[in-house]
């Protein structure tokens, strides 16, 4: 199981990358490994809709189930990974690049801190 060391997680197993006050947000290696064949991804907000911390933002189906995807921090969208409508796919080949969700603006950095590390991530991920 991929658990890149510059991230951060959510216990929902999300993953956010911080560059300034910008944050990438995708499904971790271990969520996509769960789910399966990732065969649609709907993302219920639009760009510029301000998203509290825990909010579903969108979900993604694979062959078998739906899982809702979770705020990590708190932040405004600014954009949406639009090559996932017609390549859903890349989440499971790709969960840390090609495969990343959405970009937020982070309005909350210190909800940052409530993130695990890549070891509190193994330590659930198991």
């Amino acid at each position: 199981m991929n658990i890149p060391q510059e991230l951060k997680y959510s216990k929902d197993h999300e993953w956010i990358k911080v560059e300034g006050n910008t944050a990438t947000i995708g499904i971790t290696d271990f969520a996509q490994d769960q789910l399966g064949d990732i065969v649609y991804v709907d993302i219920s907000s639009q760009e510029g809709d301000d998203i509290a911390v825990g909010e579903a933002f969108g979900s993604v189906e694979a062959v078998k189930t739906v899982s809702d995807l979770f705020m990590p921090v708190s932040g405004k969208l600014i954009a949406v990974n639009e090559d996932l409508n017609g390549e859903p796919e890349k989440i499971n080949s790709d969960p840390y690049g090609d495969g990343w969700i959405i970009k937020i603006e982070v309005t909350n950095p210190s909800e940052l801190e409530d993130l695990l590390d890549a070891e509190g991530y193994q330590s659930i991920a198991g």
